[in-house]
């Protein structure tokens, strides 16, 4: 019995619908990613979903006592509500479990006989009412997110904002969860743990990501809005892009040839006055049908397409770091660091939230001074910064004007461009130009920023989170940008994929305190690093494409007798593992197991989850006795 579904629904917004004669169904267990180019309506039906609009037309129908959490683009307003309050409001509880909470917290400064009294009666409704387990489940998320329970949420940054609601979507255990874009502004570690929270979750799970590792690990299915039209894709991404591009093909040449014919038929019409006597009314009719036909084809929307702006280049050496110390409020973020950045150098930034990254960058780049240690720059350097915060941004301009200051013209390598036509590259049209920045997607924003950016030579690229809100396509283009790239570039992201795909080398913020550099992108320091901290760290479960494999060929020395004949085993057992994963991945992505005897679907499902669980354990084993047989 499906969770929800909805049949022959449409809503549209303006002139074109955002869902046109749509069909779908969520069953216990699915875990689908929705996909499409933004502005195509995803959350729009992430909001039909929740309840928060209704449909134009159709049917929509959710099982009786539906539990739903959500989590929004949108953060909220300042608020004086503590953290541990917008948690627990998540709860039918959370009214009860904050004011103990508070009660609890002003217990512990001094206790009065009116407040012990009242201690006694929140503990004695709690316990009638179950809400001692609740009360844990509020501070499980609370520790797991690493959230400060008594601080308003007025005081933390739009990051940290974004962190409680996640907080508050997850402590509800719903019976469906949607969630947009919910990596966004977290770190690696709490990615990870995000996941792991996500594979174990037996409800409904409807989410939009841009995180291609997140979809590849998480997703049974893939659900694409293109155009009003939702389609259904089993299987993973990176099958879903082969049978898409297919498809486009197939519907270039079917479109190619109705206009082919359309114009025959618009030649026959306008023939001469002899032809038009004896011209078939049929016929005629048919080609007001044509017309009819092409009036209401909703073309596929362009692909952005865009070309940075390249300066002369820099000198060899980019920049130099020596013994560089930097502390805040005499707390040490960055303790005796040296690097050498070379010319055509890609190096990611990886580390925690509030570890130090974007204070790195602003030392390197010179916008802070050193405590101790100097930083010196090579020869001529033509810097362009990404700005993560997007406080360069006036609400009030227009899209045009944030870019192009009221000159009609830009400049892009030595050729100059018309803005309309410029910003046309970044998915804007010549209407949206003119709209204010306040009235933006998140998704759109980041496309402004884009544009302002590459429109400075630069020959050091400084990016700071510049994946957050695009879309799929557009990040890809964006990789293949920057690879492109002869420049230098400094990379922070916690897309882990997006790390694979760009950087050559990775400068990581370690828990001991310690930055240390790997050569490689993200999967690259995965197995680089040492493996004590390997072992301690939350690691994610491996997808398929992207877990990193074993060599069968492993040096064997500093290990005992029985623990090198473990080693050398361990690569095949993870390769069997990984292939029933690969299995059992491909039976759950099928629609038609969860229609299966519910204690069928709950036994696969548990032996995925087992599965997992002894394949993270092996990875965890082989990293540990390869780490030694290196030391």
């Amino acid at each position: 019995m499906p969770l929800i579904s909805f049949d022959n629904l449409s809503i549209a917004f303006g002139a074109e619908k955002l869902l046109d004669g749509a069909d779908f169904q969520l069953d216990a267990g699915e875990r689908v990613c929705l996909i499409g180019r933004n502005g195509a309506g995803k959350t729009t039906l992430l909001r039909l979903l929740a309840g928060e609009i209704q449909p134009d037309s159709g049917d929509l129908w959710r099982q009786p006592g539906l539990r739903v959490a959500t989590l929004a683009q949108e953060l909220p307003a300042d608020t004086a509500a503590t953290v541990f309050e917008i948690v627990a409001g998540g709860l039918e509880l959370g009214g009860l479990l904050a004011e103990y909470h508070e009660a609890a917290h002003r217990l512990s400064q001094a206790a009065t006989s009116d407040e012990m009294r009242q201690m006694e009666r929140l503990q004695h409704e709690l316990e009638a009412r179950d809400g001692w387990r609740w009360q844990q489940r509020v501070e499980t998320v609370i520790s797991r997110l690493q959230l400060p329970a008594d601080t308003p949420l007025a005081e933390l940054s739009g990051g940290w904002r974004r962190r409680v609601l996640l907080g508050r979507a997850l402590v509800r255990e719903p019976d469906v969860l949607l969630l947009d874009e919910p990596t966004n502004h977290l770190d690696l570690e709490t990615i990870q743990w995000l996941e792991n929270e996500l594979l174990e979750f037996r409800g409904g799970l409807l989410f939009v990501t841009h995180d291609r590792a997140l979809l590849q690990r998480l997703a049974t299915r893939l659900l694409e809005l293109d155009r009003g039209v939702l389609t259904s894709w089993p299987g993973d991404y990176a099958a879903f892009v082969e049978k898409k591009a297919a498809l486009l093909e197939i519907e270039a040449r079917h479109n190619a040839k109705f206009d082919k014919n359309l114009a025959q038929e618009e030649i026959w019409i306008r023939q001469g006055i002899e032809a038009r006597r004896t011209r078939n009314e049929g016929r005629v009719r048919a080609l007001y049908a044509l017309r009819e036909e092409r009036r209401q084809r909703r073309e596929q929307l362009g692909k952005a397409s865009f070309a940075l702006g390249q300066a002369e280049l820099s000198g060899k050496l980019v920049i130099e770091a020596k013994n560089v110390r930097y502390a805040w409020q005499d707390e040490p973020l960055i303790r005796d660091f040296s690097t050498r950045i070379m010319r055509g150098d890609r190096i990611g930034l990886i580390g925690p939230n509030g570890s130090g990254k974007t204070t790195l960058l602003n030392l390197l780049l010179g916008r802070l001074s050193p405590d101790a240690g100097e930083v010196k720059h090579g020869t001529k350097l033509d810097i362009a910064y990404f700005d993560q915060l997007r406080e360069h941004l006036e609400p009030e301009q227009t899209v045009l004007d944030s870019v192009a200051g009221g000159r009609e013209t830009v400049e892009i390598n030595g050729q100059r461009r018309h803005i309309i036509g410029y910003l046309g590259d970044f998915l804007f049209t010549p209407q949206r130009v003119r709209s204010p920045v306040k009235s933006l997607s998140g998704g759109e924003r980041n496309r402004l920023l884009l544009a302002r950016l590459f429109t400075q030579p630069a020959n050091l690229l400084v990016m700071d989170e510049p994946t957050n809100d695009l879309d799929l396509e557009t990040l890809e283009l964006l990789e293949e940008l920057l690879l492109e790239y002869t420049g230098t570039l400094l990379l922070v992201s916690h897309d882990r994929a997006f790390l694979d795909n760009v950087v050559t080398s990775c400068v990581v913020f370690e828990s001991d305190g310690g930055i240390r550099e790997y050569v490689g992108g993200y999967s690259d320091w995965l197995r680089q690093r040492a493996a004590p901290e390997a072992a301690s760290a939350v690691k994610p479960k491996p997808a398929p494409a992207l877990s990193p494999k074993p060599s069968k060929s492993a040096a064997a020395g500093k290990l005992s007798y029985n623990e090198r004949r473990e080693l050398e085993q361990l690569p095949a057992r993870i390769e069997q593992l990984e292939q029933r994963q690969r299995e059992l991945h491909d039976l759950t992505a099928d629609p038609a197991f969860y229609k299966q005897d519910a204690a069928a679907v709950t036994a696969r499902l548990e032996e995925l989850k087992a599965l997992e669980t002894e394949l993270e354990g092996c990875y965890g084993r082989w990293e540990a006795l390869e780490g030694r047989t290196s030391s």
